[in-house]
C-alpha cells in the first residue's frame, strides 16, 4: 500500500467516524440547549450556556425512574434466562450424542432465518391466552431463550477437548457438575460477551413491549422515550435531553466491557 492509498484510508476513515458520531454528539449539544437554540435556523451547533436543568426537568414530565428500573430488570431476566438455555442447549448439542442431533440442529439452523416480524404475532397470540399481557411475564418469557446464542455458545464449546468430558465423566462428575465446574469457566469469555449483548438488546428493546404492554407502568425506556416524544410536543430540547438520559448508560457500558465483548467474539471463533 503506497503512502496516497494510505493517507486517503486514513481520511475515509476519519470522514466515516464524523458522520456517524455526529448525529449522537449534537444530540447530546441539544439537550443542553435552550429552546429557542434547539430550534433556531440555521441550527445552533454549540449551546452558548450549557442547560443542565434540561435533564431535571424531563425527568419530572415522565416517570423515566419507573422506565429504567421496568427495562434494567427485564433486560437481567431475559440475559440470565439466555445464558442459562444457551449454556444447557449447546452442552447437549456438542458433549452429548443422542438419536436426530443433526436433525435438530438443520431445523434450528432454518429457524434462524425466520424474520423476526413473522414470530412476533405467535408469540403475541401465545402471551394472549395465557392473560399476561401488561405484565412483566410477557415482556421476559418470550426472550429467554436465543438459538443465535446457541450457536454463538456452541461454536466456542467446540474448541474445548471432548477428552475433557470424558475424564470428568470417569471421575464421577454429573452434567450438571461438569457444566458448573468445568464448562463455565473456560467459556467465560464467551459468556460474558453474550451477557452483555443480550443487555443491550434487550435495553434497545421497542416492538414487542409496546405490543404486550398497555399502561404507562409497564413501559420500558425506549417506548417511555416514543411516549414523551408525542407527550412534550414542541419540547425539542427535552425531547434530546430524555435521548441523552435513554442512551448514555447502556454506551457507558459498552465502553467499559468492549475488549471483553471483543475478546468473547475472537475466542469464539465467530467472524464479523
Amino acid at each position: 500500500m503506497n503512502k496516497t492509498t494510505t493517507i486517503f484510508a486514513k481520511v475515509f476513515l476519519v470522514l466515516m467516524a464524523v458522520i456517524t458520531l455526529f448525529p449522537f454528539i449534537y444530540m447530546v449539544l441539544s439537550s443542553l440547549m435552550t429552546f429557542q437554540e434547539a430550534t433556531s435556523i440555521p441550527p445552533t451547533l454549540i449551546p452558548e450556556t450549557p442547560q443542565f436543568g434540561n435533564y431535571a426537568e424531563a425527568m419530572e414530565k415522565a416517570p423515566f425512574a419507573r422506565y429504567f428500573a421496568n427495562t434494567v430488570f427485564t433486560s437481567l431476566a431475559t440475559t440470565l434466562g439466555t445464558l442459562l438455555t444457551a449454556i444447557l442447549a449447546s452442552f447437549a448439542l456438542v458433549k452429548l450424542q443422542f438419536k436426530g442431533k443433526g436433525l435438530l440442529l438443520l431445523f434450528m439452523a432454518a429457524l434462524l432465518m425466520v424474520p423476526y416480524e413473522v414470530t412476533v404475532f405467535t408469540n403475541y397470540q401465545t402471551i394472549a391466552k395465557f392473560g399476561m399481557l401488561d405484565t412483566y411475564w410477557a415482556l421476559i418469557i418470550p426472550h429467554l431463550a436465543s438459538i443465535f446464542y446457541i450457536f454463538y455458545l456452541k461454536g466456542f464449546l467446540q474448541n474445548i477437548p471432548l477428552s475433557y468430558y470424558k475424564a470428568a465423566k470417569v471421575d464421577g462428575c454429573s452434567d450438571l457438575e461438569f457444566i458448573w465446574r468445568i464448562l463455565i469457566p473456560l467459556a467465560k469469555p464467551a459468556l460474558f460477551t453474550m451477557g452483555i449483548l443480550s443487555f443491550i438488546s434487550g435495553w434497545n428493546s421497542f416492538l414487542w413491549p409496546i405490543l404486550v404492554t398497555n399502561s404507562k407502568d409497564m413501559r420500558l425506556i425506549s417506548n417511555g422515550l416514543s411516549a414523551f416524544t408525542s407527550e412534550s410536543g414542541t419540547a425539542v430540547h427535552l425531547q434530546m435531553a430524555a435521548s441523552t438520559i435513554a442512551i448514555v448508560p447502556i454506551l457507558i457500558l459498552y465502553l467499559v466491557f468492549r475488549k471483553q465483548i471483543m475478546r468473547g467474539v475472537a475466542s469464539s471463533g465467530i467472524k464479523g
